[in-house]
């Protein structure tokens, strides 16, 4: 891998100078970038994929959605379909992707649209008749094009982007500087007992800005898993036979959570399709056990397996410190933010 890297390292500097010069060019107005006059808050990343935006997404949804009419707005990655989409009784994970369908499953009080073009998204979402008073850009931070009023940047404790290099050399879509565009940065999957040292450690590794905050948060994985049959407690099933399947970029805590010695284990690539080979395979290894996975498997995996067999284990976004400071910071941005600036050609 050291060596791999090596190789591919001039094609690094490469992508690195192209992506630096393209935020050059919209930092100086050059490519233009287009504001709203409604709060919109971009959660993304400067690595690809695993930080766990999506539970980042949901706990920001549960927050809001209380007071605001809320949408959310992804580009739908792999899904079967082009263009604009506002979810509706009709859509699925195909039409969708798995994480906009999951949403929208689990949220009824708030609108999912998916475009991968974010300021069509926005404009179709804004002349709907019930147009939204919050738009969150689920994995965005690249998406120069609109202007968002606020950026949430997620990176990965056990992969941080200090420690990361530019594509192919590495996994960062950009240069580490883009970090700087964060009005909050977030240091997700930690261990539940993160110690203030450490926390004080990585501050300093990420040098955070003075005008930026940092927090902490870790994966809190549900006491019970779920089917469209019924629910079951964890710790009830964890002596069954079960098969254990993830399709997510990095699925090992979730096995860790619930494995034991004699459970199979299948993983598949991030945002798999399940051929119908895949279901065949999945069936024959699960015979005599019940089949747990992720919820954004879970949508893709529903109505193919038995319903009494399939089963999701939910996750949730857990802040280890400073919760209140968290949520008071999001709620007075929203609160405050009539508009984030005027529309311009």
């Amino acid at each position: 891998m050291i060596l791999l890297r090596k190789i591919l390292f001039p094609f690094a500097i490469l992508y690195g100078f192209i992506t630096s010069i393209r935020n050059f060019l919209f930092n100086q107005g050059i490519f233009k970038s287009y504001s709203f006059d409604l709060p919109i808050i971009a959660v993304g990343n400067l690595s690809v994929g695993g930080t766990g935006k999506t539970p980042q997404i949901e706990y920001l949804i549960r927050l809001l959605s209380e007071q605001y009419k809320v949408a959310t707005l992804s580009r739908g990655y792999k899904r079967k379909s082009e263009g604009f989409i506002l979810a509706d009784g009709g859509s699925n994970a195909e039409i969708l992707g798995d994480e906009p369908f999951q949403f929208y499953t689990k949220f009824k009080n708030i609108q999912v649209a998916v475009d991968a073009n974010r300021k069509n998204g926005i404009e179709k979402l804004l002349s709907q008749p019930q147009k939204p008073e919050v738009i969150l850009l689920d994995d965005a931070y690249q998406h120069r094009k609109v202007k968002a009023g606020y950026y949430i940047l997620l990176s990965s404790y056990g992969d941080l982007y200090c420690d990361d290099f530019i594509l192919p050399a590495g996994n960062l879509r950009e240069s580490r500087s883009g970090a700087k565009r964060a009005n909050v940065i977030v240091v997700t999957k930690c261990p539940a007992d993160l110690s203030e040292v450490e926390m004080a450690s990585i501050k300093n590794k990420l040098k955070i800005g003075v005008n930026q905050e940092l927090y902490f948060t870790t994966i809190a994985y549900d006491e019970f898993i779920y089917s469209e049959t019924g629910v079951r407690a964890v710790k009830d099933i964890k002596s069954s036979d079960k098969l254990l399947l993830a399709g997510i970029a990095k699925p090992g805590s979730f096995f860790e959570y619930l494995k034991t010695e004699k459970d199979v284990c299948m993983s598949f690539p991030d945002h798999h399709h399940f051929s119908e080979s895949d279901i065949i395979d999945i069936k024959n290894k699960s015979l005599n056990k019940i089949i747990i996975t992720t919820e954004k498997d879970y949508v893709r995996l529903q109505g193919r397996i038995p319903a009494d067999q399939l089963f999701y284990l939910p996750i949730r976004s857990q802040f280890l410190v400073r919760d209140n400071d968290f949520r008071k910071t999001i709620m007075n941005y929203v609160g405050t933010s009539t508009r984030n600036g005027k529309l311009h050609q």
